[in-house]
């Protein structure tokens, strides 16, 4: 089992393992413990109590964070013609078509954080489902990455938007911004995090929803959270 640092075994001496925080409290904490020597991402996950195996118990979504996610993120639009100019002026940073398709079949390449598509050119991006769909890159009609209005996509990854999808152990993990963000903008982004996925509850799911929730940072322990106190609003 790898060693832990001096900087995290520092910062579980900063938690009470036997307790379970108040959001306020939480992030008080996590804004004490040591800094790394870049901007860490804050995230939150939640264990839901849902089954995974199942079709209609799956959790995704998209959200836009209050005060966007402080990361810097790379977009790939599949498009041509006036879509591909309009996702340009967007801000994408790389729009094409076929000859993407190629790059990605050929070389595996993946450099890009997002992908959007128009409907039109899925005929051929779906070949790319067994490089893309692992990375969590496939576009979907479903969380708006298959889209008539490219430039609209674009722009709404870039001011915070993020997607959030349970993986096979029912877990869901979504960031909520920069260790350098004030605890308030954190709690804000928490805040909204913890309503969309308690609207995205699907209706076959039973018994307890949420059951457990911590917030940590990319090189920090994780502070386990009050449920009860979060779905108080």
């Amino acid at each position: 089992m790898p060693r832990k640092g001096k900087r995290y075994s520092k910062a579980v001496e900063q938690i009470d393992r036997q307790k379970t925080y108040e959001l306020e409290g939480a992030l008080a904490v996590l804004k004490e413990f040591p800094n790394a020597k870049f901007d860490e991402t804050v995230e939150m996950a939640m264990h839901l109590g849902i089954d995974p195996r199942q079709a209609d118990q799956m959790v995704r979504g998209t959200l836009k964070l209050p005060h966007g996610s402080g990361r810097e993120v790379k977009v790939m639009v599949f498009a041509t013609g006036q879509q591909a100019e309009a996702a340009k002026e967007a801000g994408a940073e790389h729009v094409g078509y076929e000859e993407f398709v190629e790059k990605i079949q050929k070389e595996g390449w993946v450099d890009f954080d997002v992908a959007i598509a128009t409907p039109e050119t899925m005929k051929e991006v779906r070949k790319l489902g067994r490089v893309l769909g692992p990375r969590g890159l496939m576009p979907n009609p479903k969380v708006g990455t298959v889209t008539d209005d490219v430039a609209k996509a674009v722009q709404e990854v870039k001011a915070g938007k993020v997607e959030y999808r349970n993986d096979r152990t029912a877990n869901v993990h979504v960031p909520i911004g920069k260790k350098s963000f004030s605890a308030e903008q954190l709690k804000d982004n928490a805040v909204a995090v913890w309503d969309a996925i308690n609207k995205a509850k699907p209706t076959a799911a039973k018994g307890i929803y949420i059951q457990s929730v911590t917030i940590c940072s990319t090189m920090s322990p994780g502070i386990t959270l009050d449920a009860r106190e979060l779905s108080k609003g």
